[in-house]
């Protein structure tokens, strides 16, 4: 009977205790899940960017990128620009291609890239940086978009620079403490570019709907 009592007593007191550790645990993470998923959206956008431009840079060594490709001028018979053109397909190759590595590389993404140390969400005056990795996963990509940009800027006498700029749009889902969050991460690389010598009439210029800016 005594033992009966005691093992009552004894699941009694490890019910409450689990309660109110349970309550500790919940009042913890409601107060600091905020911060933690701001902290996982900085770490996570930081790291795609990084990872959008070493995409974009590793097909440029590899020669899968040249601006005589994607842009083509056309001449007068006294060698005068009279037009740029754009091959539209080489354009829509570069941008699957570069969006397909890009995706892949950040869906692979560990805690190690983009966890966040317990430190920086509870004392980030002393401890940011230090401590155990809070995991964040990267769930999935909901969509990605990349646009080629035309800009044009002095680059001298009687010269101009002409630089092709991609512009990369990516929807990421995260996990971070039992919760998903959804954001854009956004990134602008210059992927190619020439010094235009001679006169390059804004009126003459011919990007077949490539933006301009």
């Amino acid at each position: 009977m005594r033992y009966r009592r005691r093992k009552r007593h004894f699941l009694g007191w490890a019910l409450l205790l689990a309660a109110v550790l349970t309550g500790i645990y919940l009042s913890v993470l409601q107060r600091y899940r905020p911060v933690a998923q701001d902290l996982a959206q900085t770490q996570v956008k930081n790291k795609s960017s990084d990872l959008i431009n070493d995409a974009i840079a590793k097909q440029i060594e590899r020669g899968n990128i040249h601006y005589d490709r994607i842009i083509y001028f056309e001449k007068d018979l006294n060698g005068k620009i009279t037009a740029l053109k754009t091959n539209m397909s080489e354009v829509n190759r570069l941008k699957t291609d570069i969006l397909n590595i890009i995706n892949d590389e950040i869906l692979a993404l560990d805690n190690q890239d983009i966890g966040v140390p317990l430190g920086s969400i509870i004392f980030p005056e002393l401890l940011s940086g230090r401590g155990a990795q809070i995991p964040v996963r990267v769930m999935y990509i909901s969509n990605s978009d990349a646009q080629f940009v035309s800009r044009f800027s002095e680059a001298g006498i009687n010269q101009t620079l002409h630089q092709l700029i991609m512009d990369v749009k990516i929807d990421v889902t995260v996990l971070v403490l039992g919760r998903t969050q959804s954001f854009s991460v956004t990134s602008q690389v210059v992927v190619a570019e020439t010094v235009i010598v001679g006169v390059v009439p804004e009126t003459f210029i011919n990007l077949n709907g490539l933006p301009i800016n």
